[in-house]
């Protein structure tokens, strides 16, 4: 049985099924033996690890235009993503960004600039609606070519803050939602994801399009979504920085979803100035979407005040242990990082548990129900344009398709279309249960318990070898507790297994953003670890 399962004890008839799909990203393998070979190194680039910032003083000191730095992405996108090393990461390019483009250079000449994303270009992963020429398809064949009738709330809000949508990014097909032995980062659509630090390596996901293309500089900024482990774990494998928000503080409307009490998108950037700066434009409270009421007074505008380099001193920490003793390399990175966070004012209280037992079940059967609950509402929303009408469709599309099931089950979607609606016993049940286990029984207490500002712990594992046959091959992960309770959870690197990267996750109460965000500025602010992928061919 995987450690992982020991460690979160399953139900028997879950075991297998939730370790591979909930934990989308959750975890990862031993670290990588043997030499790497190097790949051809791409053309210099002349935005290669840009910030917001330092973009935007370009554009103010007028060294490149919108159009140059589109065109710039377009190239770099075409040389290592659709050819050289082939990362696959970018499932669509946007036919109108030059001319978006042209748009926003006109606009600054006149001096209306949009907001501080002007001229940003940005992915979203390919469940988030754009109402363009962009599809919206969660990587499957059975959406190839579908329109939707509007924009998410995440793509106005982008637009309305000036960033210019380059494209969408491949995902982990249903966000991974839909089979056993999946692997993270493939697609029908898309094909296979490969990781931009060693190739043969898993970017893992399901929001890996998004991870591998922030890191390999193919976009400033990308949008994922998690249900669980979905935006950390790619930012973990990939060396960047990530953002699950408080479930309701970014709407999901226009977003394809698993799981109405999870679901969250968030931003992921190779900063944690560059996450702060794009998560205070997506905020605010939609009428499409009811778990954003919650967030009124508890969201801001603006994030980067709270970013402070002493934003350690007297923070009281608490470190989850649950996920270490399960990869030494790991571990030590962990405990270097245990030492930097003391050395700058910071408690630390090591943490035994931080939920109370038995919370995977019940979350599984919260997402099969959601699912298709939720499914059939979006497929609806698109109207005639639907390309499918259901989930019932969506299976019989998948057993007629050449492609879809050619490496993967559909175990997932067969389950959850066998679900009845929300108002079931089970469902009520499972939910009350899942949440109170991880709320009031689970983070709410120990961090009352031991007045604690944050949580931490290592995010994951180095990435494992992309496997079609045997699947993914998760082994550390520490993501679960904050996804199940819909509460916010950062990473940040924490320095790399040979050559792949790992990070550490800052957690805590809901709407704690400001402060997790204090926290992982002022780590990254004096560890440093990110450094750009070499695209190595692996052993």
């Amino acid at each position: 049985m995987p450690s992982f399962i020991k460690l979160f004890s399953f139900p028997p008839k879950f075991s297998r099924r939730f370790y591979v799909l909930l934990c989308v990203g959750l975890l990862g393998s031993p670290a990588c033996q043997g030499q790497r070979t190097e790949t051809k190194p791409p053309l210099p680039f002349r935005f290669e690890e840009f910030t917001i910032a330092q973009l935007q003083q370009g554009y103010q000191q007028g060294d490149f235009t919108v159009r140059e730095v589109v065109q710039a992405y377009l190239a770099r996108i075409e040389a290592i993503d659709q050819n050289g090393p082939a990362l696959r990461s970018v499932i669509q390019v946007n036919p109108e960004a030059l001319a978006l483009a042209d748009i926003l250079d006109a606009e600054r000449k006149k001096g209306q600039l949009r907001g501080p994303l002007h001229g940003v270009p940005v992915l979203l992963k390919d469940n988030i609606d754009t109402h363009d020429q962009l599809f919206t398809t969660a990587g499957s064949r059975a959406l190839q070519g579908s329109r939707p009738l509007q924009d998410s709330w995440i793509a106005q809000k982008l637009r309305a803050a000036g960033a210019l949508i380059l494209g969408k990014t491949n995902l982990s097909e249903w966000a991974n939602f839909r089979g056993e032995l999946s692997t993270s980062g493939w697609s029908g659509l898309g094909g296979q994801t490969k990781n931009p630090y060693v190739l043969d390596r898993n970017p893992c996901g399901s929001s890996s399009g998004s991870g591998v293309a922030v890191s390999a500089n193919l976009c400033l900024l990308a949008i994922g979504t998690e249900t669980n482990g979905s935006i950390v774990c790619p930012a973990n494998a990939n060396g960047i920085v990530g953002l699950k928000p408080t479930v309701g503080l970014l709407s999901r409307s226009g977003i394809i979803p698993i799981s109405f009490t999870q679901d969250t998108p968030g931003p992921m950037a190779r900063t944690v100035q560059d996450v702060a700066l794009s998560l205070g434009v997506m905020v605010g409270l939609d009428p499409r979407d009811p778990k954003t009421q919650a967030s009124a007074g508890h969201y801001h505008n603006d994030y980067l005040p709270f970013l402070k380099k002493e934003g350690l001193k007297g923070k009281r920490l608490g470190l989850w242990k649950g996920p270490l003793g399960r990869h030494p390399k790991v571990d030590t990175l962990f405990w270097r990082a245990v030492a930097f966070l003391k050395s700058q004012g910071a408690d630390i209280i090591e943490l035994e548990q931080i939920t109370a037992p038995g919370i995977n079940g019940p979350s599984f059967e919260v997402m099969l129900y959601e699912f298709k609950e939720g499914l059939n509402a979006y497929l609806k929303s698109l109207g005639t344009s639907a390309p499918i009408k259901s989930l019932a469709d969506l299976i019989a599309f998948n057993r007629a398709d050449s492609v879809e099931l050619r490496y993967f089950d559909q175990e997932l979607l067969e389950m959850a279309q066998a679900k009845g609606d929300l108002n079931q016993a089970e469902y009520q049940t499972a939910l009350q249960k899942m949440l109170k286990a991880t709320r009031e029984d689970g983070i709410d207490k120990v961090m009352q318990s031991h007045q604690l500002d944050a949580i931490i712990a290592p995010t994951g594992g180095p990435a494992w070898k992309t496997d079609w046959v045997n699947g993914d091959a998760f082994q550390v992960g520490s993501s679960s507790p904050a996804a199940i309770a819909g509460y916010p959870s950062l990473t940040v690197p924490m320095g790399f297994v040979e050559d792949l990267p790992v990070g550490i996750s800052f957690f805590g109460r809901a709407w704690s953003e400001p402060l997790l965000l204090e926290i992982g500025y002022a780590y990254e602010q004096g560890t440093r670890h990110r450094r750009p992928p070499q695209f190595k061919k692996g052993e």
